[in-house]
């Protein structure tokens, strides 16, 4: 027997609320669905609706099983969708939002190359430092940067970074280097309020993160202001290791209060689970996804 065609037959049969209604929605006729219904039950070896002339009713083998055929259905029903959408072209809007500098440096980048390809396609990349609504604003995908408290996001991971505390040599040499994070209190810091709003900083203590309030000399809501402040000397900053990892490497800014750093983040790109995946998104995932898990995303020790 044709046991996709079984399950979605009794499916129709339980949401239709009869044999009939079931005939009319799968376009058969009814000794048709009284077959199929009788020979899936034979081949389960158990009945699955109690059927009288006026109403039906699910047994509770039968309520089992409509979910379990629920979930089959609709699995089959995302994987036909995902082949199809492979199968389409990109045309039309994408709208993407990332974090401000992540955004600049690595998901532009991959947006011009992608759109390279795919003529037809109009990208719109919102770059915010900011936590947005994508079902509220209208927005297709993201790339999110630590742990996801909405569970109705659908995400994939495509790496790690961490906060890391960072200042100039010179800055160093002229204070002093913070052995804890409570020597912050007698440093200048520069904060970065789209990390640490409220002036807190994110620290491990022990086997949990603690925040730790800092006096900050300079607070702005653009990152490089804040990274342009520390480079020339002004004061202890926070950051996320991919935001100064070039800094660093080159010996304009030093990495302070290693002992002290709280666990990575997760970096994600994340779709809204209520959205069937677009042939636009999944296309964008095909080519981004690969390109940003190969980059140094700075998670490292």
């Amino acid at each position: 027997m044709d046991k996709l065609r079984a399950m979605e037959t009794f499916v129709r049969i339980v949401d239709g609320g009869s044999l009939t209604a079931a005939a009319d929605a799968l376009h058969s006729s009814l000794p048709s669905v009284v077959r199929t219904l009788a020979a899936l039950e034979a081949e389960l070896d158990v009945r699955l609706l109690n059927r009288t002339t006026r109403r039906i009713a699910l047994t509770d083998e039968g309520r089992e099983y409509y979910e379990r055929c629920r979930r089959v259905l609709a699995d089959v029903d995302d994987a036909e969708a995902a082949l199809s959408a492979r199968r389409q072209s990109p045309r039309g809007r994408l709208r993407l939002t990332a974090p401000v500098m992540f955004g600049r440096m690595h998901v532009a980048p991959a947006v011009t190359d992608f759109m390279a390809r795919h003529a037809a396609l109009q990208v719109e990349l919102t770059l915010l430092d900011r936590v947005v609504d994508l079902v509220e604003e209208g927005i297709d995908a993201a790339v999110r940067i630590g742990l996801l408290p909405d569970s109705s996001l659908v995400s994939m991971a495509i790496g790690q970074t961490r906060r890391v505390v960072c200042a100039s040599p010179a800055y160093l040499k002229r204070a002093g280097t913070p052995k804890s994070p409570a020597d912050l209190a007698d440093h200048r810091c520069a904060s970065f309020s789209g990390l640490a709003p409220g002036n807190e900083w994110t620290f491990a203590d022990g086997n949990r993160t603690t925040r730790v309030p800092v006096n900050a000399s300079l607070t702005s809501n653009q990152i490089d202001v804040v990274l342009d402040a520390c480079r020339r000397g002004a004061g202890v900053g926070q950051f996320l290791c991919y935001q100064v990892q070039a800094l660093i490497d080159a010996g304009h800014l030093k990495r302070v209060l290693r002992e002290h750093e709280p666990p990575p983040s997760p970096i994600q790109v994340v779709y809204p689970h209520a959205r069937r995946l677009s042939s636009n998104v999944r296309a964008f995932f095909d080519f981004a996804v690969p390109r940003l898990r190969a980059l140094k995303l700075g998670a490292s020790d």
